[in-house]
């Protein structure tokens, strides 16, 4: 379900760093969250998502996201932008 969400947005911003920067801009809809991704990575951008009111989704492959997103590399996070 998210995997295909994100395959079909038209804007979408792939990595953690670019993610922190457009939810501290509130930029973001939505996030989607790879599960297997390092821990503390995820607790901070769930903290970061919760103070900014942004809904997210927990995804269980860092592999299957980046390949959502056309890249041939895993992704931690991707937001759905305004």
């Amino acid at each position: 379900m998210s995997y295909e969400k994100v395959s079909q947005a038209h804007k979408i911003i792939v990595g953690t760093k670019q993610t922190v920067k457009a939810l501290k801009q509130d930029q973001v809809k939505e996030l989607v969250i790879a599960e297997d991704a390092d821990s503390r990575i995820i607790k901070m951008i769930i903290e970061l998502a919760a103070q900014q009111n942004v809904p997210f989704t927990l995804v269980d492959s860092m592999k299957k996201l980046g390949k959502a997103c056309g890249i041939e590399v895993g992704a931690v996070t991707v937001a759905i932008i305004n």
